[in-house]
């Protein structure tokens, strides 16, 4: 039996990779998060389903544009989209559903891409930054309002900022997020698409944490804005934090998402997010939404 759907577990599609280190032979040194076994071993991910946990699939970020021709970074996101739908196929007791790449080096044909995706796929995939730029960068509107358009989920995940000389994976990637939620609030994201379903990875980062802040110094049609994010439950646990996150954004804009496999070997943290979540002794209808019914209504009206 499903109990939840998990928003935001990541692969690395084979073919896809293969292609990826033709061009750039070096990306398994720069990334080693690449060398995680369960991001592409099926066999090793069946081992360790729960039997409870439907997860919908996006790519690990290693994102053509930033190796890549226009041309051929829509062609790599084609091919791994392609795979990402035959993976949701291939384990349909496992997968719920597939998230697609689109190449922001090519926005015109990153907005083919969404208006062709196959059923399987339910939304894209962007990153805090891309190209040098803020996802809020007005280059980038027409594939956020043609995602919009649609109904379809937009996944934000982080990257570095290439301009900072001490990035980190402990801290850097929450101040990104959150920096490019301030951003995209700035720019007036939800009064442009005010349908947008933007689900912003670990829990909205360090939002809930400095709610006051956002209160008092920005504009009461910003500080509001914030709030009209959708977040995961990314947090390896830590039942503290999702209780400021839940207070924060509330039960409607939270969904189940653990960033698996990473975070525990060799698959993933789903366990601890779960005992995480039941230390908060959350109303069952509460629970609920988290652990799928937010996602089921958010994915309902894709058109």
């Amino acid at each position: 039996m499903i109990n939840r759907i998990d928003v935001f577990a990541h692969v690395l599609p084979p073919k896809f990779y293969q292609t990826m280190l033709k061009i750039a032979p070096e990306i398994p040194q720069r990334f080693p998060f690449i060398n995680i076994a369960a991001l592409s071993d099926m066999d090793l991910r069946w081992q360790h389903f729960d039997g409870e946990t439907k997860q919908v699939i996006s790519a690990v970020n290693i994102n053509p544009e930033d190796f890549t021709t226009p041309t051929q970074a829509a062609d790599l996101c084609r091919q791994a989209n392609l795979e990402i739908s035959e993976l949701v196929d291939r384990y349909p007791e496992m997968f719920a559903a597939g998230i697609a790449m689109v190449p922001m080096n090519n926005v015109s044909a990153a907005v083919e891409i969404i208006n062709g995706l196959p059923d399987n796929l339910v939304g894209i995939q962007v990153f805090t930054r891309a190209l040098g730029k803020s996802i809020a960068d007005p280059a980038f509107a027409p594939v956020l309002a043609a995602a919009a358009k649609r109904g379809l989920l937009v996944l934000l995940h982080p990257v570095f900022d290439s301009r900072k000389p001490d990035n980190n994976l402990v801290f850097s990637w929450e101040y990104e997020l959150s920096q490019a939620m301030l951003q995209l609030v700035q720019a007036g994201l939800f009064e442009r698409w005010p349908e947008i379903k933007l689900i912003v990875h670990h829990a909205g980062a360090m939002v809930p944490f400095f709610a006051e802040r956002i209160t008092h110094i920005l504009s009461p049609q910003q500080a509001a804005d914030f709030k009209k994010f959708y977040v995961d439950t990314a947090l390896l646990g830590n039942a503290p934090a999702l209780r400021l996150t839940l207070d924060y954004f509330g039960p409607g804009h939270v969904l189940f998402g653990t960033d698996a496999p990473f975070g525990e070997a060799p698959a993933g943290a789903t366990r601890a997010i779960i005992r995480a979540l039941a230390q908060l002794k959350l109303a069952p209808q509460a629970q609920e939404a988290i652990n799928k019914a937010n996602y089921q209504r958010l994915v309902a009206n894709i058109k």
